[in-house]
């Protein structure tokens, strides 16, 4: 196969890689190409503007919660029949989680054999910049830095030093330069970009993004870098072959239903994927707008901003009461994040309190700094319908809501937290009868027994409510 990509990487986090990824995925699709996008990186929102931008899901590649040979099997597998590959890094180039710069950016880069466009925040500085940008050069050898964009130049003459700067002492091209735009089409909350579906311009947005791109960069010239590397070796091929095998051939068996909606929107698309891949038919549902769930075997309540819609959700009391009932019932559920605050009791925000669905006796609030940011390491320590005990688990927390109240104890929590803040206590992965709600977000490609798992337990409650009927 030959894949055309390229990687899209920055020198820190807030250089502007976000918006310029977006914009040159959109003028591409604008063209006519058919573009994948990859985001790097635990991330949910930046992964939603990309796929507005091309048009199509944006899938994670994500070298700490997924073995890197599923990592290359995903990236070959939804290349497949596309022109151009984007993917778009995290944080700086090299930064990673030790001094090696394992899960850097870099050594995805190394992975994929992908050339690096890197952009750089240009504000208030010149000729130290080529020295910056040889240093990313000369840091890693294996690395191929194959051009610059040049982002937030203050004028021509700003822009005129630098680009004469760094392709003299780098030897690599500039291929663009963006002024420091007085608009902002991008607003911001504390986890970074408002998503999509909160964004009622979002489209405008994108197209903006677009023309800035095609304003702006040489577009051409960055074509041209991302076909060099157009090359897969035999290996990659076996692979994604491999891939396709696992993944075909299944039939719908199970209803699994899943709230999506501005309120509960991150999902990695590769999560949804493996439970149909494992034999479910998934059901989107949203709590703003029935006030009812449909027949369904199982729930899966992903994260979101419960917080910032709390209004809505409070309001619709017939769902939150179906919600419980179903709980109590036996439905197997998985919440994450934001769908673990709304199974709880109330939601206390500015001293005003807000009942959610009542299923979990904890009572949350928001606070001004994160309760938990980055990635997290479980093990599995006790019984629970979805995991194994002694199973090591990896995935990712970041959220600014914190526990108030806490009426359950450490016996109904199945996870030990290695690495990260989880729930309470260094514990996390709350048990009710089928419900498991904990703060970790975990991906499929990482975690491959949790989809089997999920459709496993609705598979088992759709027989015996089957079999409550013939009786009844």
């Amino acid at each position: 196969m030959n894949i055309p990509r390229i990687i899209i990487a920055a020198l820190r986090g807030g250089a502007g890689k976000t918006i310029l990824s977006i914009g040159i995925i959109a003028a591409w699709t604008n063209l006519g190409k058919r573009v994948v996008p990859f985001k790097k990186g635990p991330d949910y929102i930046d992964a939603g503007w990309l796929a507005l931008a091309a048009g199509r899901p944006c899938y994670n590649l994500d070298t700490f919660m997924i073995k890197e040979e599923q990592v290359l099997n995903s990236f070959l597998s939804h290349s497949i029949n596309r022109d151009i590959a984007v993917i778009e890094g995290n944080r700086g180039l090299y930064d990673g989680l030790d001094v090696e710069g394992s899960t850097s950016t870099a050594e995805l880069a190394k992975l994929l054999k992908a050339p690096v466009v890197l952009c750089i925040d240009c504000t208030k500085t010149t000729r130290t910049m080529a020295a910056v940008v040889s240093g990313c050069i000369r840091f890693d050898p294996d690395v191929k830095i194959s051009g610059v964009i040049l982002n937030r130049i203050a004028g021509p003459r700003h822009e005129n030093i630098l680009r004469k700067s760094i392709e003299h002492y780098c030897g690599v091209p500039v291929l663009g330069a963006v002024p420091k735009l007085g608009r902002q089409n991008f607003p911001e909350r504390h986890m970074g970009l408002i998503p999509t579906p909160e964004h009622d311009w979002a489209n405008d947005s994108i197209e903006t993004a677009s023309q800035t791109a095609s304003k702006y960069l040489d577009l051409d010239a960055i074509e041209k870098i991302a076909n060099e590397s157009s090359r897969a070796t035999s290996n990659e091929q076996r692979a994604t072959s491999n891939q396709q095998r696992v993944t075909s051939n299944q039939q719908p068996a199970t209803r699994i239903g899943i709230f999506k909606d501005s309120a509960f929107q991150f999902y990695y698309p590769e999560n949804i994927e493996a439970l149909i891949s494992s034999g479910a038919e998934t059901v989107f549902i949203s709590p703003f707008t029935s006030d009812s769930i449909p027949p369904v075997d199982a729930l899966y309540i992903g994260g979101g901003f419960p917080e910032t819609h709390a209004e809505e959700l409070t309001q619709n009391v017939k769902f939150r009461q179906k919600l419980k009932a179903l709980a109590e019932d036996g439905l197997p559920i998985y919440a994450e994040c934001g769908g673990l605050m709304y199974l709880g009791e109330e939601l206390v925000l500015d001293g005003k309190l807000y009942p959610m669905a009542g299923v979990l006796p904890i009572v949350f609030g928001l606070s001004k700094r994160p309760q938990g940011h980055g990635y997290t390491i479980i093990t599995v320590e006790r019984k629970n319908p979805y995991y194994e005990v002694g199973v090591e688990i990896k995935g990712h927390e970041f959220h600014y809501s914190q526990v108030l109240k806490w009426l359950g104890d450490d016996n109904d929590l199945a996870f030990n937290m290695k690495r990260g803040a989880g729930f309470i206590n260094k514990r996390d992965g709350i048990c009710y009868k089928n419900v498991l709600a904990t703060y970790t977000h975990i991906h499929a490609l990482g975690t491959p027994s949790w989809a089997e798992a999920l459709v496993n337990n609705a598979i088992t409650y759709s027989k015996r409510s089957r079999n409550a009927e013939i009786r009844n």
